[in-house]
């Protein structure tokens, strides 16, 4: 999509060992980052709100803290000392990062707080994307803590596939 559609090289960059970057954060996040922010978010509010199912306190305490290891993994591995997380200038793989974080947000979770390194790298991918299409985007995760109940019908069609997901 970068080469039909022409956009600016930091996002996607033609530099192959920039490149490599972005794709290693990318392989790495759809197993680790993805998986534990959507637990968070689904153990926090989704199963317990959204669709009345209660999730023990362990569980909720095993799911945080598997996010706490997977955000410091973040920050040492990815992030280390750099302006973003595949070099100086923001690329798909800061997109890719703040979406999955922004699902604990949602759910209420502090993930930035007591994480210096990662509260400014936010902030830069807010300033980079700009700040009313970064509010825009995260609109409707959000809301997510504030959700109401779902139908009985909607939560029947749901359950099966929604634990299948997040285990």
């Amino acid at each position: 999509m970068t080469r039909k559609y022409k956009v600016p090289d930091h996002w996607y960059p033609q530099d192959l060992q920039a490149r490599a970057r972005v794709d290693e954060y990318l392989a790495w996040q759809h197993m680790a980052l993805r998986r534990n922010c959507l637990r968070a978010l689904w153990h926090k509010v989704m199963l317990p709100v959204f669709l009345g199912e209660p999730v023990s306190p362990e569980m909720l305490a095993a799911t945080l803290a598997e996010l706490d290891v997977t955000l410091q993994v973040l920050e040492d591995k990815f992030l280390q000392d750099k302006a973003f997380l595949a070099g100086p200038h923001v690329s798909l793989a800061d997109l890719v990062a703040i979406t999955e974080l922004m699902h604990p947000v949602g759910a209420g979770c502090q993930v930035f707080e007591g994480r210096p390194k990662l509260a400014v790298w936010r902030q830069r991918v807010e300033a980079a994307v700009g700040e009313v299409l970064f509010q825009e985007a995260h609109e409707v995760i959000l809301k997510a803590k504030h959700s109401q109940p779902a139908d009985p019908t909607i939560k029947q069609k749901m359950m099966s596939r929604v634990l299948a997901m997040i285990q």
